[in-house]
């Protein structure tokens, strides 16, 4: 199936139902009154998260979308039905906006959880409302309210605990099939990975991870070079990054410091906010190298980049080095979920 991770709907309530002018009219009963019954809402549009769903596809062949409006009042009192509401099911993950003003109107990322989106319109009084002591026979009622209608923007975030950016060719979609049972595209060419991958890593009978690779990162890719600039926002759940480095760069002159040094400026110009996460260093490929240069290329990165965080040294193709970074990476996940107390267990974190 075809990854989409954008659309545009339109959306439109039902509009209320009219309130009824009427009069009761019986035998032996001359002056009944009026007895005009209220006319009944219209739907209203809900987004229903639905964990079974993991494309925004459907809503390319569909867009727009239109609730049940409510019936007219009726004579004796009688009250319209309401319309029906409308669900419209999405991908857990769907963060939704309104294209015409950009704002947010919500984010479903829980299975189950209900947005609503277009309010129906309320259905108008009957002229039994409008009777008093000094007007016996109103003639009078009001029209349902029209129901909301609005565009939407719709966009897919993947949900995702670690998140892999590299260049292209850096051998992350390798990382992921080493690690999970997931099965992405690998080839030896730059951008063979066309959109995102998950894959369930199991640290542990009871312990696991989801891990998310995007397409590589390119220079520009904030300004829309390459692939990884449409991908970028799926990013922006991760709680940590892996940066995947490549130890034998593809393209002359790209050294392992420039690797990492174009990545960072890419993350600051898409969303500042990533910067501030947990990343990593994975430098891979460590089998293209003698013994033992990988580790020394390791420590002058290290020194030349003023590196605080982890770093490790991994042969995806040949599974090496992998168990520590995810038995370390499970340990760090855990630790973020956990409420930090005070400031020394902070900076021990």
């Amino acid at each position: 199936m075809k990854f989409v991770d954008e659309a545009r709907i339109e959306v439109h309530a039902g509009n209320g139902g009219n309130g009824c002018v009427s009069f009761r009219r019986e035998k032996f009963i001359p002056l009944g009154g009026p007895d005009g019954g209220d006319g009944g809402s219209g739907g209203s549009i809900y987004l229903l998260a639905d964990e079974g769903l993991n494309t925004l596809i459907d809503f390319r062949h569909q867009r727009h979308f239109r609730a049940q409006r409510g019936e007219n009042g009726m004579s004796r009192q009688c009250y319209g039905h309401g319309g029906d509401d409308l669900i419209i099911r999405v991908p857990v993950g769907t963060a939704v906006m309104d294209a015409g003003t950009d704002e947010i109107i919500g984010d479903l990322t829980a299975h189950g959880q209900r947005l609503l989106v277009a309010q129906g319109g309320f259905g108008g009084k009957g002229n039994v409302h409008f009777k008093s002591s000094v007007n016996r026979t109103p003639r009078k009622a009001t029209s349902g309210t029209p129901g909301e209608q609005r565009e939407l923007q719709l966009e897919l975030k993947v949900l995702a605990d670690v998140g892999l950016l590299g260049f292209p060719n850096a051998g992350k979609s390798t990382v992921i099939r080493a690690i999970s049972a997931a099965t992405p595209k690998v080839a030896d060419y730059p951008f063979t990975t066309l959109h995102p991958n998950l894959g369930v890593v199991r640290a542990a009978a009871d312990r696991s991870f989801v891990v998310a690779d995007i397409p590589g990162l390119i220079e520009g890719a904030s300004d829309g070079a390459g692939l990884g600039v449409q991908f970028l926002k799926h990013l922006q759940r991760t709680r940590l990054l892996w940066h995947v480095v490549d130890l034998v760069p593809f393209e002359e002159g790209l050294t392992v410091s420039k690797q990492v040094r174009a990545i960072e400026r890419e993350l600051k110009r898409f969303d500042p906010t990533l910067m501030e996460r947990p990343r990593w260093l994975v430098l891979n490929k460590s089998d293209m190298l003698p013994a033992g240069e990988a580790e020394v290329r390791a420590k002058a990165l290290k020194r030349s980049l003023r590196w605080k965080g982890p770093i490790y040294v991994v042969s995806a193709l040949e599974r090496r080095g992998l168990e520590p970074l995810v038995y370390a990476t499970m340990d760090a996940l855990d630790a973020l979920q956990r409420p930090v107390e005070t400031e020394d267990e902070a900076d021990t974190v």
